[in-house]
């Protein structure tokens, strides 16, 4: 047991790295701050700047209702709407993925890590779990790399959003530039990274029977 709790301390990183880069990877889902824009009409975006999400675009507006009363207004995307790129119906796509195959992972090398603390030396509980753990980790980290880098393409190439009338979002920002939700999303992908190559290093000792 000794022998195998020794050879496992990289898959105990592996674990942490993965839980911290699966709750980042949720909380960079959820932001809607992955594109801020800078407009210069403010008759109905009263504060100048608008966040395009991967969900919807929000923005404050003091007299869209009644002058003088501050109000969030979002609209979600539902359904597919040609208008809305596909980038960000893919994002979509891709960090549910991520969600459901970080969750997989972190689940596989809690199980192998469980066999280790509790004795058990069959090779292959312990291997075949810490293998299957660090696959699943390093998909959900290119699902969430793959979103995040082409949103910021997307930002530091000031590219623009034909969105409907209904949304009250002009078509083009003045300028843009990186949300909260991309910075985290980076570093959700490489925690994810790490932690899928730290679980695939995992070596069996030789000398433990199995």
């Amino acid at each position: 047991m000794n022998s195998l709790i020794g050879t496992s301390h990289l898959q105990l990183a592996s674990f942490a790295l993965g839980t911290i880069g699966w709750i980042l990877c949720t909380v960079s889902m959820g932001l809607v701050e992955w594109r801020v824009w800078h407009v210069d009409n403010t008759t109905i975006i009263s504060s100048g700047i608008a966040w395009v999400g991967i969900w919807k675009v929000c923005f404050i507006s003091y007299n869209h209702v009644s002058p003088g009363y501050e109000e969030q207004f979002c609209h979600k995307f539902s359904g597919y709407d040609s208008s809305i790129p596909g980038e960000i119906y893919a994002a979509q796509g891709l960090l549910v993925i991520a969600m459901v195959t970080g969750l997989l992972g972190l689940t596989a090398t809690i199980y192998a890590l469980r066999n280790i603390s509790m004795g058990i030396s069959r090779k292959t509980s312990i291997t075949r779990f810490f293998l299957v753990g660090g696959c699943f980790y390093v998909v959900a980290g290119l699902c969430v790399l793959i979103p995040v880098s082409h949103n910021f393409y997307s930002v530091t190439h000031n590219q623009s959003i034909a969105f409907p009338p209904s949304y009250l979002m002009p078509s083009s920002p003045v300028a843009q530039e990186a949300g909260a939700a991309i910075p985290i999303g980076i570093i959700a992908a490489i925690l994810l990274l790490l932690s899928g190559t730290f679980s695939l290093s995992y070596r069996f000792p030789v000398t433990t029977n199995t």
